[in-house]
């Protein structure tokens, strides 16, 4: 097993080694991989201990992952069964991985950003395209036979993408926000934070009127009907905004997220101002529940 090297903590020194019988030629740690699962909560079923995760199957992957997204044609509850979505990676790679949890599984590998990929999403209603966006300033979207369909350049970094049926919008970190139409494939609207950088960006499910996201350490609100400009503005975290995420099925919830790594970083869900009834959730699809994952 290895063993912690005394006096080597905070020094230069190995802080593990690992006794071998003969010469060691060529060391290198286990791929990556995805597992996915299948969770169940005591909400759904009072035998299960606040909550029971099963393993569906473990995905071998060459590199970290850094950002996943679902296809909507993913489905468990008929058959054949589909388990169906893509990745990105420091190699700079867009992964689709495909299977029937049976004996077909499927990876195909997209090449041609040449930086760092920050977001990806599918198409959201049939899924047979994925927009990923990236540090090299530009939008690729592509095809389930891995083929790059249409590509937007942007101005500055791209941090994030989100696809409604007609439109794409497409978030750049020095604050701007671009809606493109599909079909001529040219911006038709813009949005501006007024301050950068810009972390994140969500586009409201439940009313495609309303934008959001965290720009520096505040999170801003935008009705697209009225205004390139935020109508609302707070501060969101102590220091630097990581995320912004809409809830799917409430106009008036949405979340931010600190930056990964710093001391306070903190989940918060948010509330507007609401008249009346609204129904709440935040991801799941029948409980109030928001996910978030630290390393």
């Amino acid at each position: 097993l290895p063993q912690k090297l005394n006096g080597h903590d905070s020094g230069r020194g190995a802080s593990y080694t690992v006794p071998c019988d003969d010469y060691v030629h060529v060391v290198e740690f286990r791929s990556q991989y995805v597992v996915v699962g299948t969770c169940r909560f005591q909400e759904e079923d009072m035998e299960v201990e606040e909550v029971e995760f099963t393993t569906l199957r473990v995905f071998h992957h060459a590199l970290r992952v850094n950002c996943l997204a679902w296809s909507p044609e993913s489905q468990l509850d008929k058959r054949p069964q589909l388990i169906r979505f893509c990745t990105a990676a420091a190699d700079r790679k867009v992964r689709l991985l495909t299977s029937d949890l049976q004996n077909q599984h499927e990876v195909k590998v997209m090449e041609g950003h040449t930086s760092y990929i920050n977001h990806l999403v599918f198409e959201p209603t049939e899924g047979k395209q994925m927009p990923s966006v990236s540090e090299d300033h530009t939008c690729r979207v592509w095809d389930l036979e891995g083929n790059e369909s249409t590509t937007f350049r942007l101005r500055s970094p791209d941090v994030s993408v989100c696809w409604h049926p007609e439109d794409l919008m497409v978030s750049e970190k020095k604050g701007t926000i671009r809606f493109y139409d599909l079909v001529t494939q040219q911006a038709i609207l813009s949005l501006d934070c007024g301050q950068s950088p810009l972390m994140s960006a969500d586009w409201c499910l439940a009313d495609t009127i309303k934008g959001g996201a965290v720009t520096g350490s505040d999170w801003v609100i935008w009705d697209i009907t009225r205004s390139s400009y935020p109508q609302e503005k707070r501060p969101a975290h102590v220091e630097r905004a990581g995320n912004f995420r809409w809830s799917r099925v409430s106009e008036n919830l949405f979340s931010t997220t600190g930056c990964p790594g710093k001391i306070s970083s903190q989940l918060l869900v948010h509330h507007l101002p609401v008249i009346g009834s609204a129904t709440v959730g935040a991801g799941h699809r029948s409980l109030p529940l928001c996910v978030i994952g630290e390393m």
